[in-house]
């Protein structure tokens, strides 16, 4: 039976302790982050790949790291301090320490009209470059004159780092089978995009740990985005290739709002038929994309060669909300009941391909039910009658070729809710189940 999960304001906690790190794609920030997560996760694993490795057609760039930044404008005064809040400088930026005009510094500066309070998130990983964002409102209210422009930052070979966890089964079997994770932890102080991912994938882990019964094994990693899961299929695609059944990549899982789905590229795996059942009956409500609207770690691990069955189960789909990669995607645009809704529709896929199996009827036509406790006649509860709905449809169709998630797709019943009678039939040998 599954159970409700409530851990939401635990996960807002973690959030709010997690979200003030300058995280990038390199850097003591998202070693930082990862250090604070092994509190909560004691298997977790620390990874280091060296500047300069290459990945694919990529190349692991050279680690960055930064003290402070900011401007003193004319007057004396300092702004975009990078200590108050680390979106005002660029990621990357070079180190720095100039005078420039204001006429001079307006193009390294960056600022949204359209959303004139907020601080945009920019960064310039490839490129060695500087910059600093800026709310409109205050840039508008730059006045002529000398700025000094300070960036105490370093960019030296180093390495990029990564967490993974692996869960193994609890199950005796030959099955080697597992389940793949991804969250990534290159973000610096944005809430939905992206502290959410690293807190539920966190708890969702804790979750896992503690089933009963595991007949999967268990595979988790927090990477930078993009290069980070570049970098760990060219070590791991091989196996993952051969026992990955199902991925979830995990992003934007905070805020309040509804539900989204983007399928694998192939669009008809087993992720993509559990996030569509779990979501259907969960909130009946959701939005879905399709793989045209990928724009996160997908990208990888479904690209053609790799072709891994990971989809993306969210919230609101990162780009979809105006305040996506600026200062206004802060803990107040997160919940606890927004992260605990998440974690607990991907506890509940986890939770459906873990009971997905496949059973044959015992018996050939209707067997008599009434002397085997499963029917009353006079039964007039609701309860009751969904119960008897039930036996008797799991029994028509449990003809050794469905499996239970096709089989409540057909009946029009949440597979979570099927399962204990499906075992109540498999204890009344009505039903067993088939080695596949």
């Amino acid at each position: 039976m599954f159970n409700k999960i409530n851990k939401g304001d635990e996960m807002y906690l973690l959030a709010s302790q997690l979200f003030p790190y300058n995280r990038s794609i390199t850097g003591n920030g998202v070693r930082k982050t990862l250090a604070d997560l092994k509190a909560f996760l004691p298997s977790l694993s620390f990874h280091e790949v060296k500047t300069g490795t290459k990945v694919f057609d990529w190349e692991i760039p050279r680690e960055w790291n930064c003290n402070d930044a900011y401007i003193i404008t004319p007057d004396g005064s300092k702004i975009c301090p990078y200590k108050d809040n680390n979106l005002h400088l660029v990621g990357y930026s070079v180190p720095v320490d100039k005078i420039l005009t204001l006429e001079e510094l307006q193009s390294r500066l960056h600022s949204r009209e359209d959303l004139p309070e907020a601080i945009p998130y920019l960064t310039s990983y490839y490129n060695e470059d500087w910059g600093f964002s800026i709310s409109h409102n205050q840039r508008q209210k730059l006045k002529k004159g000398n700025y000094r422009v300070i960036i105490d930052s370093s960019l030296k070979d180093g390495s990029l780092t990564y967490g993974e966890v692996k869960i193994k089964k609890n199950i005796p079997s030959k099955n080697s089978k597992e389940i793949f994770l991804s969250t990534y932890i290159c973000h610096p102080s944005m809430a939905n995009n992206e502290i959410s991912g690293p807190v539920v994938t966190t708890f969702l882990l804790d979750w896992i740990s503690k089933l009963e019964f595991r007949k999967f094994n268990y595979r988790a990693v927090f990477i930078p985005e993009t290069i980070g899961s570049i970098a760990y299929l060219s070590k791991n695609y091989k196996s993952m290739q051969k026992n990955v059944i199902a991925g979830f990549n995990i992003s934007c899982v905070g805020d309040n709002d509804n539900y989204s789905f983007l399928p694998t590229r192939a669009g008809n795996t087993l992720t993509d038929k559990v996030i569509k059942h779990v979501l259907t009956f969960k909130v009946k409500d959701f939005k879905e994309y399709t793989f045209l609207n990928r724009g996160s770690d997908e990208r990888q691990y479904c690209s053609p060669g790799i072709d891994l069955p990971v989809a993306s189960l969210m919230r609101t789909k990162y780009g979809e909300y105006s305040e996506y990669h600026t200062s206004l995607d802060d803990l107040e645009f997160i919940s606890s009941e927004g992260l605990n809704g998440a974690l607990e529709a991907l506890a509940l896929s986890i939770y459906c391909i873990e009971n997905n199996i496949t059973c044959k009827v015992t018996n050939l036509c209707e067997p008599q039910l009434g002397r085997r406790g499963l029917r009353s006649n006079l039964s007039t509860v609701d309860h009751m009658k969904q119960f008897n709905a039930d036996v008797s449809n799991i029994l028509a169709y449990a003809d050794g070729f469905t499996d239970l998630l096709s089989l409540s797709e057909i009946i029009n019943r949440p597979l979570w809710e099927i399962i204990p009678v499906v075992k109540e039939l498999i204890d009344k040998e009505l039903l067993i189940e088939i080695n596949e």
